[in-house]
């Protein structure tokens, strides 16, 4: 038979010890047929011998033909970024706690794996943004979210007040504990429980979602993907801005934060008989009464 596939790169969530089996049983049943494994590095120093090659994410990027993660949420979300300038697709194994991302489960990941290495698989396409700080107009910090870019108050006890600017118009001035700019992929994340909008993946879309703001008629909004986002603060003690939760910068008063689509986005394969409506069903438990 003939696979869409033929390098396969093996990524796990590096610092959670559990992952090394799990791994290793995927990569002995993936070379037993026929593929050639790359493991990420950081992955490989904890094999007990040098079976596969080891690379950086760069060189797996420009080599592997796809990219099996094995983590949580988070784990994927950092592999996204750092790969999706390569166009590498990401299949996701679920050793976290919800798996919005890891959708594939340990227990069956080698019976699934093989279906869709068989071609029976569908593909998601999802976008990232581009954040950028800027200071008396030079740019001084970027970063790419594949959830959201979030302005947030940090460990001070106030309110910071700044001002929000789409495509050089003017939206509104506001004081809260923040904002959160998310993707749909980041929807069901901070912005979430912050009060926004569910959107469903296949939209290229940006939600706009304040945090508890002072106001209480500032509510989320949800703007198209070729809008540029102006974050201009105003007041500020110990104010951050966060990537995806696992970048941040520390603010300063009269920073300017820019916000953009990324030109690149992310490839996701999921079962063939994958549901985003079953996935929220049972990640959210809207099917359970109280």
């Amino acid at each position: 038979m003939s696979f869409p596939f033929k390098t396969i790169a093996l990524i796990g969530k590096h610092k959670n010890p559990q992952i090394v089996e799990p791994i290793l049983n995927l990569a002995e049943y993936l070379a037993g047929h026929g593929f050639e494994i790359l493991v990420d590095h950081l992955t490989a120093a904890h094999f007990p011998n040098n079976l596969y090659r080891a690379l950086t994410l760069e060189e797996i990027g420009q080599q592997a033909d796809l990219a099996v993660v094995m983590g949580g949420d988070g784990t994927m979300l950092n592999i996204a970024r750092m790969l999706a300038a390569y166009d590498v697709p990401l299949i996701g194994i679920n050793q976290g706690r919800l798996g919005f991302l890891t959708d594939l489960s340990t227990d069956t990941m080698l019976e699934t794996l093989n279906e869709m290495l068989e071609g029976q698989y569908t593909t998601e396409r999802r976008m990232l943004l581009q954040a950028e700080v800027q200071r008396d107009g030079k740019k001084i910090y970027s970063a790419l979210a594949f959830n959201d870019v979030v302005l947030y108050r940090g460990m001070s006890s106030g309110m910071i007040e700044f001002e929000v600017t789409i495509n050089k118009e003017f939206v509104n001035r506001l004081r809260a504990d923040g904002i959160v700019i998310a993707t749909p992929t980041g929807s069901t994340a901070y912005a979430l429980s912050s009060g926004g909008p569910i959107l469903h993946p296949s939209l290229d879309l940006i939600a706009l979602v304040p945090v508890c703001p002072h106001t209480l008629s500032n509510r989320p909004i949800v703007i198209g993907p070729d809008a540029c986002i102006e974050v201009h603060l105003y007041s500020s003690t110990e104010v951050r801005v966060h990537c995806d939760s696992h970048s941040y910068f520390d603010l300063v008063e009269t920073d300017k934060i820019l916000v953009r689509r990324y030109p690149k986005m992310v490839r996701l394969l999921h079962s063939a008989n994958h549901s985003y409506y079953r996935m929220l069903r049972e990640k959210l438990g809207w099917s359970e009464f109280p």
